[in-house]
């Protein structure tokens, strides 16, 4: 049996998370209003942010800069895309 949260970035009702996947109060925090669909959004939004910036996750400033991009894709706050990113095409 799963878990149902109000996932706060699809704005729904939707299936929790297994576990906590973030530590500290932020991932209490995941875990307690994010999705399984939000959160894999997300995993996909860090891998672009880390490709396209070229940024290094055991780097204290780059681990900042995720966790602040994370709490503001997550919970509402505007992320941007890197300058020059071009998404890539669902057809190729």
């Amino acid at each position: 049996m799963h878990r149902t949260v109000f996932c706060q970035y699809e704005k729904k009702d939707t299936e929790g998370l297994d576990f906590v996947p973030y530590p500290g109060e932020l991932g209490q925090q995941v875990f307690a209003h994010i999705g399984k669909t939000g959160w894999a959004a997300w995993l996909a939004h860090q891998t672009m942010l880390i490709n396209e910036n070229r940024l290094s996750p055991r780097t204290p400033k780059d681990r900042a800069f995720l966790e602040a991009e994370l709490r503001k894709f997550l919970f509402g706050g505007e992320t941007e895309k890197p300058a020059g990113y071009v998404a890539p095409d669902p057809q190729a």
